[in-house]
């Protein structure tokens, strides 16, 4: 017996041959699997028979007022985060941050995986990794036949083994960001910066994640010089 349930029954549903678990029967695996939060909303969710969904053809695209909006910020890195968790938008100071990752264009997941520069700007990248696989997953929730999922996952699945090991554990992290972590700019050295995530209205998963350093922290100061590249002033190396 697991949480209450019979094995017969836990079985039918690891088979897929139960279509309709009650949502008590899912909080009671959800404490037998120890599952966090996240974790436990993302079992209800996926237990649930999925409508279908609507997939634009269009690109997706960061609202033009947020584009305009980040580009406003000279001294604060800030990035808009699509559903598969592509850089839709990214105002300079993120760009002259972070260019291998935080530049339009990029998806976070293959660059984690596949460029290796990431890794000699990530501190922590072993926990990045983690954090950045559990994200992808809990945001695309249930829509698991997503094209574009489908082919990003095939081809870090067949890339990376990493990122093989990390999909298969099913880890979900809904919204959140790591509070701090550390990018290591090749100029200035370690900035250890405070995330905000805001999700954005009326678009479908998407985020304006802001990076910002305590004040009068070394960080802050290292933040100000990378500012002061972005807008083309010339510093001596410290």
């Amino acid at each position: 017996m697991l949480a209450g349930i019979s094995s017969d029954y836990y079985l039918r549903l690891e088979q897929g041959r139960e279509h309709h678990p009650s949502a008590q029967v899912i909080d009671a695996l959800a404490r037998a699997l120890q599952l966090d939060e996240h974790a436990t909303a993302h079992l209800h969710a996926i237990s649930q028979p999925a409508a279908a969904r609507h997939r634009p053809e269009q690109r997706e695209h960061a609202p033009a007022s947020i584009e305009q909006l980040i580009a406003s910020w000279p001294t604060m890195p800030a990035f808009v985060q699509g559903r598969h968790m592509d850089v839709l938008a990214a105002n300079a100071m993120a760009s002259a941050l972070a260019p291998t990752i935080l530049t339009p264009g990029v998806n976070l997941v293959r660059a984690t995986f596949s460029d290796p520069e990431v890794r000699s700007l990530r501190g922590d990248w072993e926990a990045i990794a983690r954090g950045v696989v559990a994200r992808l997953r809990g945001l695309v929730g249930t829509d698991f036949d997503d094209p574009h999922l489908a082919e990003l996952v095939d081809e870090l699945s067949a890339s990376s083994e990493q990122f093989r090991r990390l999909w298969a554990r099913h880890d979900v992290d809904v919204v959140t960001l790591p509070t701090t972590h550390v990018i290591i700019h090749p100029l200035v050295g370690p900035i250890e910066l405070l995330t905000e995530t805001l999700a954005i209205t009326a678009t479908e998963g998407q985020f304006l994640i802001i990076y910002h350093a305590e004040p009068g922290s070394r960080s802050q100061q290292a933040l100000t010089r990378v500012a002061g590249m972005a807008a083309g002033e010339h510093f001596e190396d410290a």
